[in-house]
């Protein structure tokens, strides 16, 4: 697919609205600050489910450079239930096969995605303005959306049913209040400061720089990463594609190097001459970053919330930073529209922070040990790094200990909101896991998948469940699946979901509106589901 021209994907202006005419501060139900990927797909979410959002960003543009480019399975079916997956998916790289290099030699590939039945690839690699693009133009079809540019929040005062914001636009500042505040204002959340809130955590010394190059070459859609290559000797790199032949690199640099040195085009320019063997390229945007791994100690301020970069930071290795953010998005979304509409008690959003805090912290986790591994501290972890590599090229338990960035895949939460299983199960997602896309047929034959059939059900509570004669009565306002024979809609002409759920006849699973597994039952019974509902909603 052509490139767009950078201004019809970049320039917005700014407008004046009604509440600056107003002498008390207006008041809405949900703001939300920061348009880029995560406040946009919470907006998108709240307002799917019939919430009035205000959605305010300091800038008058979609942010430059490609920046986040890795999107999982996960976050590309959120999006497709935001109304966006499939314009992610057209525009995106697929990809699902990474290599890890030792120099010159492969020491090991791995395939993401191997079996077949997904409605989702493993990941697409797409520049974050396109996501950003899209996620806008999803905007403006939703008139519950009031957007607003150049609206920067300079003030916040706490209250006991509200917060008062402070706003400065180029005609002058203003006041509003909301009922909620979502904070997605990013690494620099100036939210956090307002709160007296900080980062806990780590910030690495090593340092990397990024280059997107526009080259045409025939290097495979795969994610390459090299461990001493000849051409960046004693670091390392790492290679993917991106759309309109755009090419992401990775190279690692010394503690000591100088960022604005490193940074000047002539002098990124040799460098990536000896990796790709020629000179015929041009510069999309170049950047240095270190690794960090460090979140606030809670995402719950009041009626304050942080979520994606605001709350929380981690290395780039494993596409751990937008993808995790995103989770954050849809989880507080089903949750904020619960309580506001009486469906769950206030104490419900409590579970945002306990649920997204242990995924922050699975993510940094795993983030850290990368980073680790890619940049060793010590001679002696050197040793052991360039051991297990050396192993990883003929012995197969080596190669788990090789980590070049473990990629991300959804937490499983341990929750009070989960019933524990009472029943033995082979396999299947447990309560607190994510739910798992199945092909099917519907009535007439179609090929239709799982992820989009949930997609359909709306916003509720849903209770998948596998044919067994009369199904069991569900609460009011709980979506029911059924997959087997008639009367049911769906067919499993596969046995993909029989297998991926370890269902027999009468198996049900209750799914969370967040895709999420509140609970399951080789028998389901009216009386296990109103409980279990009762218990995922918070009561």
């Amino acid at each position: 697919m052509a490139a767009e021209p950078r201004t019809s994907l970049f320039q917005f202006g700014y407008r004046r609205c009604v509440d600056q005419d107003s002498r008390d501060p207006a008041r809405h139900p949900l703001i939300v600050v920061g348009a880029g990927p995560v406040g946009l797909s919470a907006a998108i979410d709240l307002a799917q489910r019939g919430r009035n959002v205000v959605l305010l960003d300091d800038a008058d543009r979609i942010g430059e450079g490609s920046r986040a480019i890795c999107f999982s399975k996960r976050s590309l079916e959120y999006w497709d239930r935001l109304g966006v997956g499939e314009r992610m998916l057209r525009k995106g790289v697929v990809w699902q096969v990474g290599k890890v290099f030792l120099g010159h030699e492969l020491v090991y590939r791995f395939d993401l995605l191997p079996e077949g039945g997904h409605k989702m690839p493993a990941f697409i690699n797409l520049q974050q303005f396109y996501a950003e693009k899209f996620l806008c133009e999803r905007v403006a079809e939703m008139p519950q959306i009031d957007l607003r540019w150049r609206n920067k929040v300079v003030g916040l005062q706490p209250a006991n049913d509200h917060v008062r914001l402070t706003i400065d636009t180029p005609e002058g500042p203003y006041s509003l209040a909301a009922d909620y505040v979502i904070a997605c204002d990013g690494a620099r959340s100036s939210l956090r400061a307002m709160v007296g809130a900080d980062f806990v955590g780590e910030v690495f010394e090593d340092q990397f720089l990024i280059a997107d190059v526009r080259m045409n070459a025939e290097f495979p859609t795969e994610r390459w990463f090299w461990f001493d290559p000849p051409f960046h000797s004693g670091q390392s790199a790492l290679l993917h594609k991106q759309p309109d032949d755009v090419w992401r690199i990775d190279l690692q640099l010394g503690r000591d190097a100088d960022p604005e040195v490193e940074k000047r085009p002539e002098n990124v320019r040799p460098r990536i001459e000896r990796m790709i063997g020629h000179a015929n390229f041009d510069f999309e945007w170049i950047s240095l970053y270190k690794f960090q791994c460090r979140r606030m100690q809670r995402f719950m301020h009041g009626r304050v919330i942080f979520a994606g970069d605001s709350a929380h930071q981690v290395s780039p290795f494993g596409a751990r930073g937008a993808n995790s953010g995103l989770e954050d998005a849809e989880n507080i979304a089903w949750k904020l529209d619960f309580v506001m509409a009486g469906k769950a008690p206030a104490s419900l959003l409590d579970s945002y922070d306990i649920e997204r805090v242990a995924a922050a912290d699975d993510n940094i986790g795993h983030s850290t040990r990368s980073t680790d591994f890619i940049a060793p501290h010590s001679r002696q972890e050197q040793r052991l790094r360039r051991a297990a590599l050396r192993l990883a090229r003929k012995h197969e338990f080596a190669k788990r200990m090789v980590n070049a960035g473990r990629l991300s895949t959804p937490t499983a939460y341990d929750t009070p909101l989960s019933t524990p299983d009472f029943e033995e199960w082979r396999g299947g997602p447990e309560p607190g896991m994510s739910m798992l896309d199945a092909p099917l047929h519907d009535k007439s034959g179609r090929d239709v998948f799982l992820s989009e059939v949930f997609a359909a059900q709306g916003r509720a509570f849903t209770l998948l469940q596998y044919a067994n004669g009369r199904p069991a009565e569900c609460a009011p306002g709980v979506a029911r699946i059924q997959i087997g024979e008639a009367p049911a809609d769906l067919r499993d002409p596969t046995g993909a979901f029989a297998a991926r759920y370890d269902c027999t006849p009468g198996s049900a699973y209750l799914l969370r509106p967040d895709g999420y597994v509140a609970a399951r039952f080789k028998q389901a019974q009216t009386a296990a589901i109103a409980d279990a509902l009762r218990r995922a909603c918070g009561w």
